[in-house]
Parts: C-alpha cells; sequence; structure tokens
C-alpha cells in the first residue's frame, strides 16, 4: 500500500524547501509504513521549532504567549517548553484545544472571549507588564498586532508565523515599537534543510521533539470533505489522505 499525504493547510511556497529537504539522507531512518509523511512533518515543524529556537531565541525562564493553539502553535509551544520557558500562555478562542495544548507545553490558557479587555491588555495585566516572546500562529493581521502589544517594553519580541491572505497589511502605533518592541517573521525557522534538518531528525529518534503526535487523524480520499469539517471544527490537527488503497 502506498500512502501520499496530504496534510492540508502547507502553503505552497513551502513546496521547493520540502523537495530539498526529501533529499536528505537522514530519513533514511524514520521507521513509517511512508516515510515521506513524516518528511512532510519536519517540513512544517522546523518552521515552527525554529521560530522559538532560532528567530526569536527564547531564553529559559521567560515568559511566552502563543496565539492559536493549532498544529502550528503547538509546534510553538513545544518549542518554548524545550527552551526553558517558565509560563507558556495559550490564546485561542476554541477552549476545547486547550486540554490538547497541556500535552505539547502550554501551560495556562486564555480565551479572549472570556475578557472584555483586548487580549493584548489581559495578558499586560497576567504577566505584570507584558510577554517577554510572543507568537502568531494564525494568520490574522488584527492578532499579529495584539501579539505584538502584549509584549514587555523594553525588550519584548514578538514573531508572526501565521500566514495571512494576500493583501492583508499589519499595523501598530510607532510608540509600541519606539519603547523597544521587536517584531520579527521567521522563514522555515532559520533553519538550513540539507545541514539541520538531520540533527531534528535526531532529535526526533531521541523522543526529544515530537512529530507523530501532529497526525491525528488518516483517511481516504473519498472522505476528504470529512477532513476538511474536522479541521474547521478544530477536531484535527494534521490529516493524512491516503491517495491509493
Amino acid at each position: 500500500m502506498h500512502l501520499l499525504p496530504y496534510l492540508l493547510g502547507i502553503e505552497a511556497i513551502a513546496n521547493l524547501y520540502r523537495l530539498d529537504i526529501m533529499k536528505s539522507d537522514s530519513f533514511d531512518s524514520l521507521k513509517t509504513e511512508d516515510p515521506a509523511i513524516k518528511k512532510d512533518s519536519f517540513e512544517s515543524l522546523n518552521d515552527r521549532l525554529g521560530a522559538v529556537w532560532n528567530t526569536a531565541k527564547v531564553e529559559s525562564g521567560s515568559i511566552v504567549a502563543v496565539f492559536g493553539l493549532g498544529t502550528v502553535g503547538l509546534a510553538v509551544a513545544e518549542g518554548a517548553k524545550s527552551a526553558g520557558a517558565s509560563r507558556i500562555i495559550g490564546v485561542d478562542i476554541d477552549s476545547k484545544k486547550f486540554d490538547v495544548a497541556k500535552n505539547f507545553g502550554v501551560t495556562e490558557f486564555v480565551n479572549p472571549k472570556d475578557h472584555e479587555k483586548p487580549i493584548q491588555q489581559v495578558l499586560v495585566d497576567l504577566t505584570d507588564g507584558g510577554v517577554d516572546y510572543s507568537f502568531e500562529c494564525i494568520g490574522n493581521v488584527s492578532v499579529m498586532r495584539a501579539a505584538l502589544e502584549c509584549c514587555h517594553k523594553g525588550w519584548g519580541t514578538s514573531v508572526i508565523v501565521g500566514v495571512a491572505a494576500s493583501g492583508q497589511e499589519i499595523s501598530t502605533r510607532p510608540f509600541q515599537l519606539v519603547t523597544g518592541r521587536v517584531w520579527k517573521g521567521t522563514a522555515f525557522g532559520g533553519f538550513k534543510s540539507r545541514s539541520q534538518v538531520p540533527w531534528l531528525v535526531e532529535k526526533y529518534m531521541k523522543k526529544e521533539i515530537k512529530v507523530d503526535e501532529y497526525i491525528t487523524h488518516n483517511l481516504t480520499l473519498g472522505e476528504i470533505n470529512e477532513a476538511f469539517d474536522l479541521m474547521h471544527e478544530g477536531g484535527c490537527l494534521r490529516c493524512v489522505l491516503a491517495m491509493h488503497v
């Protein structure tokens, strides 16, 4: 049986980078029915883990806020936990995601719907001044602004991981930046595919990072509408569709 994974939600811009990763000999050691499934998962994970380790360079003891607790946000939370963050605050409007997020390192949860104040002010109050690092993992320009503005004055850093719709623009008051906050983006987590992805594979083999846990459903191509429904409902992280059975 040959499975060709279609991991829903992968941006088309990543295709060339994915092909480069596929060439790595390090994947030969992966034990799976179809190594391509985990190869594609690594392409996604290095983007999110690298946002924490390489782009933001989260330090031990830091307070981190993660906006969006889908696959992207959970991988960021995992990276923050590995970096030694003391508090990892998950922000999402779907409270059903909170229990799952605990398994990936999230220590606290905030649902914006439960508060009258803007979510950035809620987080500033909750952390006595703001978080050290924030990560926007949705692709919503309004949330990107909130993620920046919840950072601490003087040193807070916000990293945009989510991909906004074409033509969208981000904005904030200049005061937010001149008071020392930093707004950054990330491209593939700052990893060099051929030389550094093998290191990620090694960490997976040592059970130091999660990969299998992100694949929550395996369906057939005929069930693709069910797969989309699961993702829209928040009941799925990654779904692998079997093209030929």
